[in-house]
């Protein structure tokens, strides 16, 4: 396999597993109750805190799992 083939896989890779993970966040994150957290009438701010939390999560997520997919495949 040529060294482009190779890269591109990895980006592939890499954005599967980070998608993967910002649902499971999202799925984990639905079970939690924000509205005890939040003010009434905060609707936007509240659901942009919502995927924020979920962004960062996926990206915590996926960058240990990628973490530990190369450091088995070396």
């Amino acid at each position: 396999m040529s060294g482009e083939n190779l890269s591109m896989l990895d980006f592939y890779l890499r954005v599967l597993v980070y998608l993967v993970c910002f649902v499971l966040s999202l799925y984990g994150l639905s079970a939690l109750d924000f509205n005890r957290f939040l003010k009434k009438g905060k609707v936007l701010p509240a659901q942009v805190l919502y995927y924020v939390i979920a962004c960062s999560l996926a990206y915590l997520m996926g960058s240990f799992l990628m973490a530990i997919i190369y450091r088995f495949q070396s």
